[in-house]
């Protein structure tokens, strides 16, 4: 079965027949400063990415392995390889030296239709149809939110207050005007959870609030790269659908980024990039020593971005049993039903309810 594949390595990507080959990069040339603003030291080694004793460093990657590619690494390729990958369509996510999203390859979708782009623009330009959308969405991202914290108050955790205060705001969410309004109900939803992190999080230094450009700690520094990567998994889900990712209804559409998938994000960042957080530090696999700082500014180290990769990539790979369809459905699953569910409700086949975890 075709899977994500994340390369941390450096060299060029290049392709033989149906092998991927990301060969070791050219010694006499100097590396990109760019790409290592401080001078810090190369990745850390990884068993994934020591040498292939078949091909002198070569790492190989049958294509037929592969689902989604996403770079790490200082990778270079060609239009060729490119053109290749396109026909298998096989996206590939490009993230910077600190680990932040910085753009996607999307090859023609194989899996278009005029008549669902057509009812998605007509929802997203509609006032009334785009609020009735960015509400469900709304409500089933601060439904998982609650059920974060109910978890850990059912356990002897004080999140009273915080719950409360959540609960107090979600209350507007269907009497919101508009677009504007209701983005700040939940911007307020999430301020009320991120109160919470101190009593959730064994943490060296108390938590203050999300700060995301730049993060400031290792808390935040955790989110903005595991959203980063939820933002493209995401997108490559919607890639396997006939909806289009730049047509939106909670966030605004807008040039140089994908604002649908923003939107199928936050349904899911608590169900997988918050869980992930906690589970993170609460059992010690990530503490301050995979913290890059600097007086304004935090990111993971290289061992610590490939740690959270390591278990992102576990937790969309792990199943839940799915009340309606009556089988196990993985987390990568869900977010391609997620899309289809709006695509239905775009048809006028069956109005759009946003996932509530029940499990």
């Amino acid at each position: 079965m075709a899977q994500a594949y994340y390369i941390f390595r450096s060299g060029r990507l290049r392709r033989r027949q149906n092998t991927l080959y990301l060969e070791p990069p050219d010694p006499q040339e100097p590396p990109d400063p760019e790409d290592d603003p401080e001078g810090d030291a190369g990745p850390a080694p990884d068993e994934a990415d020591q040498p292939n004793p078949d091909g002198a460093g070569r790492k190989i990657i049958p294509v037929e392995d592969v689902s989604e590619l996403y770079l790490f690494g200082e990778v270079s390729l060609n239009t060729k390889l490119l053109n290749f990958l396109g026909r298998l369509q096989i996206p590939v996510h490009v993230f910077n030296y600190h680990g932040f999203y910085t753009g996607s390859f999307y090859p023609r979708e194989g899996n278009v239709s005029g008549e669902v782009l057509i009812r998605q623009v007509q929802h997203s330009t509609d006032p009334a149809r785009r609020l009735a959308i960015a509400r469900e969405l709304v409500q089933g991202a601060y439904q998982n939110l609650h059920r974060n914290l109910a978890y850990y108050r059912n356990r002897g955790r004080p999140v009273e207050d915080a719950i409360a205060a959540m609960e107090a705001e979600a209350a507007g969410i269907e009497r919101a005007p508009d677009i504007g309004a209701l983005m700040g109900i939940e911007g307020r939803i999430r301020n009320s959870y991120y109160q919470a992190f101190n009593e959730i999080l064994r943490l060296e230094t108390p938590f203050a609030g999300r700060v995301k450009r730049p993060p400031d700690n290792l808390v935040n520094a955790l989110l903005s790269f595991g959203n980063s990567l939820l933002y493209a998994a995401v997108l490559s889900q919607i890639y396997w659908t006939p909806l289009n990712p730049t047509v939106s209804f909670l966030h605004a559409p807008g040039s140089r980024r994908f604002s649908l998938a923003l939107d199928i994000s936050e349904i899911f960042k608590p169900l997988i990039v918050d869980k992930l957080v906690f589970r993170l530090i609460n059992t010690g696999m990530i503490s301050e020593k995979h913290l890059f700082a600097r007086v304004n500014y935090a990111y993971l180290d290289e061992t610590g971005r490939k740690l959270v990769v390591r278990e992102f990539e576990e937790r969309l790979r792990t199943t839940v049993r799915h009340r309606r369809l009556g089988r196990n459905v993985s987390y990568r699953g869900l977010i391609r039903i997620e899309c289809y569910k709006l695509v239905k409700h775009l048809l006028g086949i069956e109005p759009y309810r946003a996932l509530r975890a029940w499990w």
